[in-house]
């Protein structure tokens, strides 16, 4: 769709409300229709106007599940609780005579993704449309909306909303992130005043860190459609597989001094597995919006800022599922009405552009009803013919020596519904070895063969250089997996349909030790409850052989004697840790060893570690929200956050490590620097990520050499500017290093090779001495995304990890986030290592 803005920005003025007037229901609902009296408005249950106060969460359960006692249009499901308990509320709503058919409605709309669906006709079925608000707490409009729509779609009376109700299900998230929502709307409710401030500076419009964009470990979840890594996520995704909506619709704010967008985006900054049909339909659906917001006066733009191409966002993950994705983004006043460009922007005004083309979604819904549900029956279809066609028959994804880390891949394949099964019998492929325990085999050949596609392709080649996010997610490259794809389906085994947890097993009862290896994912968590026992434990620092089994670097090995529990408690223990930790424990009869002996020096003892994290202004609060969700949910280690706001009074001589996650601005004080070096000097670990790694060698808290980017604009004129600098910048790709994995920090690392993300230009030239590059780009480095041809460069044979002695303590840092948005499971390891093993480095 071309740019587009219409009318005067004066028109807008007139249409707005000014800070001190009230809003009303009639602001908002279209003009000339009847409402049923027995449905209670907002206000009388909430009391307070909609667009008057920003609606906490517990204020819109509460509305919405009132709604739905008393409107016969409505239904309402709890799918599950946030991380702080709050429901992850569905409304459905349509006709009573739906309501009484529903499953066999949602039966027959399934019928259009599955084989055989040419003979089905659309005439008489009924299209589904998601229509989800406020993913990012802080963008509140669309979950307001959500009030006086509820109230629309329950109340209204006549022959057009029967109709329309009668041809369509709508599937009602009214709040995508219940935890963000409530943290932003108790913020600028606290900071209203009774004479509105407009003012820019005012309290109101600048929430304390983290803000409440995120959800409770601070992740942006409108990043995690894909690999479904958050309750919240999890919900959604579940209801969208179960529906198979044909449209989807995600409520969104942007800066205040913008206007309010609708799809489609950038015309070339989408996927190229998305067909050319959706983008046609989603501007055709864009004619609705722009005639609802010319109606109303509100100014509007498309076709320009937004891309369709990371399939992890809201908008764009339907695209690749045979639905239509649709990105709002309106022009936020961050509270309740401040100045802008386009002059004052009241919550209300906002509110009631969410309100209008939520209402022309399902208006462009009605009228396209059969184009759109034709469109979604030949997506699929043509998605069996290229299976059909396509060379690679199967992938097989595994880690002989990591169950957990291939389970959790498979249990993202298993929430998108994707069909897996399990490998015949183990097998060697491109020289890869797969046990088939804990490998999985995925047939191209099924309904969601292009989904498929986007979680495991690798691409290297685009048509544009800038990318609103990250430019590639390879999963099994995320996981650091083997995996192959083979050109037949010979060693396919049964499918894989009651997907179980692990579990896990001590060997048996031993008087001497009990050993694991590093490898496994939740070795980690194993280990930590081991220390917090008091139990002495060691790690080895070469391999060796006993009893019939090679053990790697990193395995662990308690002794039996000379501990806190006597063998018996022991065992018991070890088995609840085993259980715990989904790991095979050994237990071993003697120490004699080929290699080294596990009395010998070569297995250094392990200290219970106390780990500080640093949170609050001057941090990334995304970096330091997936640490803490790692420490926390998965490994049930203890970590304290000490707040910038009082770090400099805190007595840091109890913690072991002190993680700073990607730093800016006052964290990086002169203050905060002698405390951190003073520390470090008397034995601490401290350890860096991305920006941080800079502020530390700039304040001598390590020394590194950097390469820069001498890139000079040559023959670019001033509007192609932007675009000449968004290239250089490092949206987010995948690379290849080379592991040397007697070091420390690979201990647990089967493989030569690890694939690692990075969305910085952080480059560190390598140590003279190769011994200290334990982890290294190689010449070649590039495995999936994109990266500039100067940066390219730039990277080939640099170091994204390195360690110096300081004092009695040690620096480490990573350029690159070894935790990215918790799916990258491959390198969380990384992080533990430095914890428990960095005294060794």
């Amino acid at each position: 769709m071309k740019k587009t803005i219409l009318l005067l920005v004066a028109l807008v003025l007139l249409q707005n409300l000014t800070a001190q007037e009230k809003p009303s229901l009639d602001y908002y609902l279209p003009q000339g229709i009847t409402y049923n009296k027995n449905i209670p408005t907002p206000k009388e249950l909430i009391g307070h106007e909609v667009g008057e106060w920003h609606v906490t969460h517990d204020k819109l359960m509460f509305y919405m599940q009132a709604l739905a006692k008393v409107s016969k249009r409505i239904t309402i499901e709890n799918r599950g609780t946030t991380f702080e308990g709050r429901p992850i509320l569905l409304l459905t709503i349509t006709s009573e005579k739906n309501h009484q058919n529903l499953e066999n409605i949602r039966q027959d709309h399934l019928s259009l993704t599955e084989n055989g669906s040419d003979g089905i006709s659309v005439e008489n079925m009924p299209i589904v449309v998601y229509q989800g608000f406020s993913i990012h707490g802080n963008e509140p409009s669309g979950a307001n909306a959500g009030l006086a729509y509820a109230y629309y779609l329950a109340a209204a009376q006549g022959p057009e909303i029967e109709g329309l109700l009668n041809n369509m299900v709508i599937l009602m998230d009214p709040c995508f992130n219940p935890d963000g929502l409530q943290r932003f709307a108790y913020w600028v409710n606290t900071n209203k005043s009774v004479n509105q401030v407009s003012d820019s500076n005012d309290r109101e419009f600048r929430e304390v860190w983290p803000g409440g964009r995120t959800n409770h470990y601070w992740f942006d979840m409108n990043r995690d459609w894909l690999p479904v890594q958050l309750p919240e996520s999890r919900a959604r995704i579940e209801s969208f597989h179960k529906w198979m909506p044909n449209i989807l619709t995600d409520h969104h704010e942007m800066g205040t001094n913008t206007t309010f967008f609708f799809q489609p985006g950038e015309p070339n900054r989408v996927h190229p597995l998305t067909p050319k049909l959706n983008q046609e339909l989603t501007a055709e659906i864009g004619g609705y919006h722009a005639k609802a917001l010319d109606k109303i006066g509100s100014l509007y733009f498309s076709g320009e800022n937004y891309d369709d191409y990371y399939y992890g966002k809201g908008s764009t993950f339907p695209d690749i599922n045979g639905s239509i994705g649709i990105l709002f983004e309106q022009g936020s006043a961050r509270g309740h009405a401040q100045n802008s460009e386009n002059g004052l922007l009241t919550f209300p005004f906002a509110i009631r552009n969410q309100f209008t083309t939520a209402l022309s979604t399902i208006e462009a819904a009605k009228n396209m009803r059969t184009k759109i549900l034709e469109y979604q029956k030949r997506f699929y279809k043509n998605a069996r013919e290229e299976a059909v066609k396509s060379k690679t028959k199967a992938i097989v994804f595994g880690d002989r020596k990591d169950a957990a880390r291939s389970w959790h891949l498979a249990e993202i394949l298993n929430r998108h519904k994707i069909k897996f099964h399990k490998l015949a019998s183990d097998a060697t492929i491109d020289g890869k070895a797969y046990s088939k325990t804990n490998s999985y085999l995925v047939p191209m050949n099924q309904k969601r063969h292009r989904l498929i596609k986007a979680m495991f392709e690798k691409r290297t080649t685009f048509t544009d250089s800038i990318f609103y996010d990250v430019s590639a997610w390879t999963f099994p490259l995320a996981f650091n997996m083997d995996y192959s794809e083979v050109n037949t389906l010979s060693n396919i085994g049964d499918e894989i349909t009651g997907f179980s947890p692990l579990t896990g097993s001590v060997s048996g009862k031993s008087d001497y030790a009990y050993l694991f290896e590093w490898n496994e994912y939740y070795t980690p968590k194993a280990l930590n409850k081991i220390l917090e026992k008091d139990l002495r434990a060691k790690v080895a620092k070469s391999p060796f052989f006993l009893e019939g089994k090679n053990y790697d670097y990193g395995t662990i090995m308690v002794p039996v004697q000379n501990q806190e529990l006597d063998p018996s408690e022991l065992h018991a223990f070890l088995t609840e840790v085993a259980q715990e930790g989904k790991l095979q424990i050994m237990a071993v009869a003697t120490g004699l060893t080929k290699g080294i002996d596990l009395g010998s020096n070569d297995f250094d003892p392990i200290k219970k570690q106390k780990i500080a994290l640093l949170v609050g202004d001057g941090i990334r609060s995304y970096d330091a929200g997936e640490i803490w969700h790692l420490f926390d949910t998965r490994y049930n280690i203890a970590l304290t956050k000490l707040d910038m706001v009082y770090f400099e009074k805190v007595d840091l001589t109890q913690y072991t490590d002190i993680i700073v996650p990607s730093s800016f601005g006052s964290a990086e004080s002169k203050k905060n620097t002698a405390k951190l070096k003073e520390w470090v000097k008397s034995g601490g670990t401290l350890i860096g990520y991305r920006s941080a790694v800079e502020w530390f060698n700039k304040s001598e808290l390590v020394k590194l050499n950097f390469k820069k980017d001498t890139l000079v604009a040559k023959n670019i004129s001033f509007d192609e500017k932007d675009d000449f600098k968004g290239a250089q910048t490092m949206g987010g790709a995948i690379f290849e290093t080379k592991l040397d994995r007697s070091h420390p920090i690979n201990f647990g690392y089967k493989n030569d090779k690890l694939a690692v993300f990075r969305n910085t230009n952080i480059y560190i030239e390598a140590d003279k001495n190769s011994y200290n590059n334990p982890i290294q780009y190689t010449a070649d480095p590039l495995l999936s995304g994109y990266m500039s041809e100067e940066n390219l460069e730039l990277i080939k044979n640099t170091v994204p990890f390195q360690v110096r002695p300081l004092g009695k303590g040690r620096v480490i840092v990573f350029t690159d986030n070894t935790n990215f948005r918790a799916f990258w499971y491959g390198t969380n390891k990384l992080l533990m290592n430095a914890i428990f093993f960095g005294g060794m480095m």
